[in-house]
Order: C-alpha cells, then structure tokens, then sequence
C-alpha cells in the first residue's frame, strides 16, 4: 500500500496528521522536524532563483521518500507556488524517484472528490466530513492559543512555560477522539494558559509581524523570529494563519478592495499585508517586522507601498529576506538593532 507524507508547516502537522489518519486507510508518515539536512537537500536539487518555500518543501519530500513515502499531499495557491507541485514531482523523478505529488489548492481552485479518487488512496468516505470539522476546529484552536501566547509569553515568569505547556496541549490534540473531546481538552488548557505566572506588566512595546506565509508560519525558516521577540519583551502580532488563509481571507480580500487603498490583487498576500500594515499602524503598534522569502515577486511589489504607509504614520518597518544561504548573524545583528531602537523610541 502507497505511503502518504506532506511537507512540514510549523505545527500544523499535528493536525493534518490527524486529518489523513482518520480519512485514509494508508499508512502517513508525519514530516520530520526540518534541520540543516533537510535545507541541504532542498537546496542541492532545487533552482537557484526559486523562492524559499519550494525548497523546505522539496526537501522535506526527499526525507519522506528515504522513509518510503510514494505520495506527498502538496497545498499552494495565489501565487507561482501554486504551480510548484509539477516541478517538484519532475525533479523527482529526474532522481529516479516513482512519486506522485497531489496539490490540494491550486490557482485557488481546490481539488475535488472525484479528482481525488483517482489517485491510489484508500479513502474512508464516512469520516471525510466529522474529520474534516474536527480538524477545522483544531486549526482554529491552535490558532487563538498561538495568538494568545504571541501576546503574553514576553512576560512569563518561568522561562519555556508557555512553550512547554503548548507541547503538552498539542499532544493530547493529535490524540483526540472527536471533537467534544478535543473541545474539553482545548477549554482546559486555556484555563492553564491563563493561569501561567507571569511579570508585571511595564511599558508594552508591540511589533506586528506580515510577509508571506509559509516564512511566517514556519519558524525555522524565519529564525524563530517570534521567539526573539518575545525573548526581547515585546508583545507580537500576527495575522496570517491557516483559519485566516482557509476560512477568512477570501472574504477580508473583497473588503479591502473595497476601501480602494490597492485597486487590484497582487498575488499571495501582498495586499492583505498592505490593509495590515495600515492597521497595525492606526492602531498604535511600535514597529512592523515584514518578512519574506527570497524572490517573492508579490511581496517585492508590496514593499514600496508598505514603506509608504509607514512613513505616513511614523512606524518603523524592517524588511526581511530570507534564504536557505542567509547569515544567521547578519540576521541577529539587524534584529538587535531594531529592538534596540524600539526601546529607545519608548522611552
């Protein structure tokens, strides 16, 4: 029977493992953590000008395939990534690899029942919709825990509490039976979370966080940033998530076309990142991290409007890029002194 893996995403793995486990008779190989191996491997087979996202991915692949893996489950849209999928099954197939790639969302056209059962996938089609709401509200669970910590982990007490406590919710997550249990267990460690020791509040510096979404969602290919920052002692904010990318943006997109700030779509999220930035601004943040793989054309067409709305409100913005061959240091240093000048301008 066919093996079935996808690329890693933060750690939405845990419930898109439990999404294919109880819809799928084959057996799925969860993604490994990506370390240096995994960027090594990316980088060796992929196109030099590629954006980053493709090589995470591709190489997340290549690990599945050394553990067995002959189907990855691959989702882009809204931009070229979207069409990535067919060279990265060509690539592997130049290896000598007898993959198959399904891309659920692409062009921002989702893959339809049918069009699945054509693959070689022992579908249980029972389970297809209470699995399918269960993981709805995982996602959104996880999401409004991950705000919350963004929020709050600046001020614990005790060093990786909020981390550790996050750990053990993701476990019993990915070991729920249904989703009366999986809310008792969500309810649960709110409670937790909100009784956590934490330091007394002083004077709050707030960083908003906007960019392309596989860099922001996957800490190890934005360097932890979020960690960083709450490490520093700043509250963060961050819009782009999978219950905003699957289940609002669509709607929120047909809003701000409305408002006429941008008067087309820019691919991906460059113009949710455009009515973000401008939100973030009006709303009194103190800084504006935007953070971006290398060579995303629709965020470098963002970047000259997103400097623009800045500048108008007087909130600092640094930009980053990020790559498989970034300086880890060069990285630190440009953090370090953007913190250090929040700090200065709050004081």
């Amino acid at each position: 029977m066919n093996k079935v893996s996808y690329p890693k995403l933060g750690s939405y793995s845990v419930a898109i493992q439990y999404f294919l486990t109880h819809v799928l008779e084959n057996e799925i190989l969860p993604p490994k953590e990506i370390t240096e191996h995994t960027k090594e491997l990316g980088n060796q087979y992929s196109p030099d000008f590629v954006c980053t996202p493709f090589k995470y991915t591709l190489g997340t692949m290549l690990e599945g395939i050394e553990e067995g893996a002959t189907i990855f489950f691959q989702m882009g849209g809204g931009c070229r990534y979207g069409y990535y999928h067919e060279l990265q099954e060509q690539i592997l197939k130049d290896l000598g690899y007898s993959c198959t790639i399904i891309n659920l969302i692409s062009g921002g056209n989702r893959i339809s029942y049918q069009e699945l059962k054509s693959y070689p996938l022992k579908i249980r089609k029972r389970k297809l919709l209470s699995s399918f709401w269960t993981t709805k509200k995982m996602v959104l669970y996880m999401d409004k825990i991950d705000d919350y910590i963004r929020k709050n982990r600046c001020y614990e007490k005790e060093k990786g509490s909020f981390d550790y406590l996050r750990e053990q919710m993701l476990q019993e997550f990915s070991k729920t039976k249904g989703f009366l249990e999986l809310r008792r267990t969500y309810h649960k460690y709110q409670k937790q979370f909100f009784n956590l020791p934490r330091k007394e509040k002083k004077k709050r510096i707030r960083v908003g966080l906007i960019g392309e979404l596989y860099t922001l969602m996957e800490p190890n290919a934005n360097e932890k940033i979020e960690s960083f920052l709450n490490a520093y002692g700043f509250e963060v904010k961050r819009y782009t998530n999978v219950t905003y990318l699957l289940f609002q943006k669509k709607r929120k997109v047909k809003k701000y076309l409305r408002k006429k700030l941008v008067k087309y779509r820019m691919g991906a999220d460059a113009l949710d990142n455009i009515y973000h930035a401008k939100e973030l601004c009006e709303q009194g943040y103190d800084g504006i991290i935007h953070i971006k793989s290398s060579f995303c054309t629709p965020e470098i067409g963002a970047m000259p409007i997103l400097e623009k709305i800045a500048g108008k409100y007087g909130v600092p913005i640094l930009f980053l890029s990020m790559d498989l061959n970034s300086s880890n240091t060069g990285f630190l240093t440009r953090m370090e002194a953007f913190c250090d000048m929040l700090e200065m301008r709050s004081q």
